[in-house]
């Protein structure tokens, strides 16, 4: 079986965890290696930064490390064991922002990245090399090769202004009223190689509990890949619990372009046209989206128990709709 999942950061980690010990294997990374089931992850770039030289990718490293073993468990991103001496180092020298998590272990990470940058190859074979490295167990893909960026127009003592979504995310933890979220560069993308191919391919797609406005929504941006999602069996996951999201503040997200923060209205915004079943909460159960079969059970990730059940629910409501004429 082929899946597909395009996935953010913390919450699409954890839930391509689960979807792999559902599924029982450590799925394929190559065509090279026989097995029963391929998952292929789009990676959401827009989170994507410069900084200090580095191209950073946060949600790619996060599934990276994530199923690779090398994630830092407890906050969910960046390097087990890690340091920060270059972090202190550099502001010592007044070097800024100061704000962004630059851990030592992770920084080596980008400095391969950014010297194959350098040397002419595109993200989706840099991504790849990584990959090599740490053996993720699913096929890696970003979703673009272009430059995509999430900015994010607020107003403060500086006036109304664009700034990266990064520091509106981390140095501002999403206080300041946004205006709007934009996907700088996302009109003149193309997916990356593979991503179409993937899709196409895919006997079903399921969408984790990532941000719907800046995760999900991001790949959704990118020309091409919203079209050829809705022509397969697509099944989500809530990221919101009873009104409030499972972590982050993807409230803040939803706000800004005008969305409720409730399970029911982030399907209604994704649509029925890309969305075949919903997931939601206990908390949430008696939802009712036009055109989503909607299905409720516990949905917070809190072991690798619960996180595998979770994804055993998508996957198999997924080949329930799916069925022998499904899409």
């Amino acid at each position: 079986m082929r899946i597909v999942v395009p996935a953010g950061g913390i919450g699409g980690a954890r839930f391509l965890r689960g979807l792999k010990a559902a599924l029982g294997t450590d799925a394929s990374t190559g065509p090279d290696q026989a097995t029963d089931h391929q998952i292929t992850v789009i990676g959401n770039t827009g989170d994507d930064i410069t900084l200090f030289g580095l191209r950073i990718c946060p949600d790619l490293d996060t599934v990276m490390y994530t199923l690779g073993g090398g994630i830092n468990e407890e906050q969910g991103w960046g390097r087990a064991d890690e340091t920060f001496t270059v972090k202190e180092e550099l502001a010592a020298y007044g070097m800024k922002p100061t704000w962004f998590g630059l851990g030592d272990r992770d920084t080596a990470t980008h400095i391969v990245r950014a010297q194959m940058i350098a040397a002419g190859y595109p993200l989706s074979a840099i991504t790849e090399a990584l990959c090599d490295r740490w053996r993720p167990g699913v096929r890696l893909l970003p979703m673009t090769d272009d430059q995509v960026e999430t900015h994010v127009v607020i107003e403060d003592e500086r006036g109304r202004r664009a700034v990266h979504f990064q520091e509106w995310w981390i140095e501002h933890r999403a206080a300041l009223p946004a205006e709007r979220i934009i996907s700088v560069g996302a009109e003149d993308s193309r997916p990356a190689p593979g991503v179409i191919e993937a899709v196409k391919e895919a006997d079903l797609v399921l969408l984790p509990p990532s941000n719907p406005v800046v995760s999900v929504g991001s790949i959704l941006n990118v020309p091409g890949i919203r079209d050829a999602l809705v022509d397969k069996t697509v099944v989500g996951v809530s990221p919101i619990i009873g009104g409030a999201p499972v972590r982050g503040m993807a409230d803040a997200c939803l706000t800004a372009i005008g969305v409720e923060t409730s399970a029911g209205a982030v399907a209604a915004h994704l649509g029925s046209d890309l969305l075949d079943g919903w997931l939601v909460d206990e908390a949430d159960a008696g939802t009712e989206v036009e055109g989503i079969e909607v299905r409720s059970r516990p949905l917070y990730m809190s072991d690798p128990e619960s996180t595998e059940a979770i994804a055993r629910a998508a996957l198999d409501l997924a080949l329930e709709l799916r069925g022998d004429g499904g899409r």
